[in-house]
Formats: structure tokens, sequence, C-alpha cells
């Protein structure tokens, strides 16, 4: 499933065609997906101007003029294709070639400029809802979430408040987006590796010092996958289409039975699965 630095890119992706724009038609090509969508959906965005895109976690968020923000998960094929940009930038042109409509392309939208973009989701595990912009940090997909990983309010005193006293695993909780948005199983594992802590450890027992050096690193590796475009595992893309390739940089992720890449290390990447999920560590560089 996609994690931050997907989203995060797809949105940057989006932001030529989408933010400042008006959307002249919203297109549902069935009820819905992961779960229906709102009442009258197509009509609320159609006309609608969007004023800002931003994350939220793993959301996308469109702010619209009308008060209200459309709410956007990728889900775990959800792709976002942007066609028609270019051209959308030629002055008097309005009318534009875009591709065949496919089976999977289940939400148009189809801007004011001539530019269109298309959900695709082949599992149809994404979703879509809308709330009031105003209010929608109280909206039940985003009110739980912690603080963002690259935002001020992750700091290591705030980490090692929320860490102390806990016997579950540093990975585990790592990944409750309660401590913190957006983070999943790629990036945990390699922020770990780069702060030298195993995944296996209780998140209670982690020291000052390192937990500083593990909030620092955490930053680190989402802004190492964000200027790579992410890491393209099966089915992400970028919105321009383009595969992500931070996947090339991997340390530990995937790499099982791999020399470790440490120089002087002799140990090879290991495999364990916790709470259904791998996790891949080197036991020699990780304490």
């Amino acid at each position: 499933m996609p994690e931050l630095p997907e989203v995060e890119t797809v949105r940057r992706g989006l932001l030529p065609a989408m933010e400042g724009q008006r959307i002249a038609q919203a297109e549902l090509r069935r009820e819905g997906l992961r779960w229906p969508f709102p009442p009258d959906m197509a009509a609320r965005l159609s006309g609608a101007r969007v004023l800002h895109l931003r994350r939220r976690s793993k959301y996308i968020l469109a702010d619209l003029d009308t008060g209200e923000s459309l709410i956007i998960h990728l889900g775990m094929s959800g792709r976002m294709v942007i066609s028609g940009l270019e051209a959308a930038h030629v002055p008097g042109q309005f009318h534009f070639d875009h591709p065949a409509i496919e089976k999977h392309d289940h939400v148009l939208f189809h801007m004011e400029n001539g530019a269109r973009v298309t959900f695709n989701d082949p599992r149809r595990f994404g979703a879509m809802d809308m709330g009031a912009t105003a209010t929608l940090e109280a909206h039940p997909l985003l009110a739980s979430i912690g603080p963002e990983p690259l935002g001020n309010g992750f700091q290591a005193d705030y980490l090692a408040s929320r860490l102390h006293g806990r016997k579950t695993p540093i990975k585990a909780a790592l990944l409750d987006q309660r401590i913190v948005a957006g983070l999943g199983n790629i990036y945990v594992c390699e922020a770990l590796f780069r702060a030298r802590i195993s995944p296996l450890r209780a998140a209670g027992r982690i020291g000052a010092g390192r937990i500083q050096l593990l909030t620092d690193t955490i930053r680190t590796t989402l802004m190492d996958a964000i200027k790579a475009g992410g890491s393209s595992l099966r089915d992400y893309r970028q919105a321009n289409g383009e595969l992500g390739y931070f996947q090339h940089s991997f340390q530990v992720y995937g790499r099982e039975g791999a020399a470790c890449v440490t120089d002087g290390c002799p140990q090879t990447v290991r495999r364990a699965v916790q709470s259904g999920r791998s996790s891949f560590y080197c036991p020699t560089c990780q304490r």
C-alpha cells in the first residue's frame, strides 16, 4: 500500500492540473470504491475550484471554494493519472485528446483548463469522502491520526513520551498511525536500520539519544524517498505515469538473505514476521 512518500509524490504531481483550477465536471463511473461515495458527490464537486491540494498522513485532501474538502485514499492499487496537462497550458485551446476510458477508471475529474485527472483502481480498495474544510481534522478518517513526521509536531521529546513504558516492539509502535502519521512497513524498516535499532526491541526500552537519532532518520528516510518519487512495488506510479525508484536504495527491505550493506559487517539481512508483516533487519547492526 502506498506510504507517505508515494502519496506526497502523487500530491505534488497533481498540483499543476488541480490546484487553483476549477472542476468543470466530476464523473463517477460507479457508486463507490471501498465504501459508497458520499451523497451527490459529483454535483458537489462539479463547478468547484480547488483552492489547496494538501496531504494528511496517507490521504490527499482537496480544499474547495465551496467550503468542503475532498478526501482521497489510494488504497492498494489506486492511481491518479493526468492527461492533457501540456495542452491545457496552450492559450486558446479548450479541447484535447485523452486516452480512452478504461475498465478500472472509476472517477474522472474534467478540469476547466482541459486537463483530465482519472482515479484508476483495479482492486477498489481506494476511497473518497467529503467533509467541511473547517472541521476536517475531526472527520472520522482523520481524527485519531498523530503528528506528521515531517512537521514540527514530531520531535524526539514527543516520541519519547509516546513510547515510554510500552512493551510493544518499536516496529509496531511506529506503524501505529495514532503515534505518527503516514509511516508504513517499508520506511519503518529502512529508518530503523539507519538508526541501528532492532525492530524487535521493546519501544519503551530505547534511550533518549537513540530516540533523537530515530526521529532524525525517519525524516531523512522519508525525504530521500520523496526525492526519488517513492518506491514502485507492484502497482504504484506517479501522477505522470512514471515509476518511483527509491526501491533501488533499499538497505534492508525485501533483501532477506542478502549481505548487509554496512562496511565490514559479515551478517546477512533477516526477516521476521511481526503482526502479520515482514520486518527486515540486520541482527548485528541493529540492537
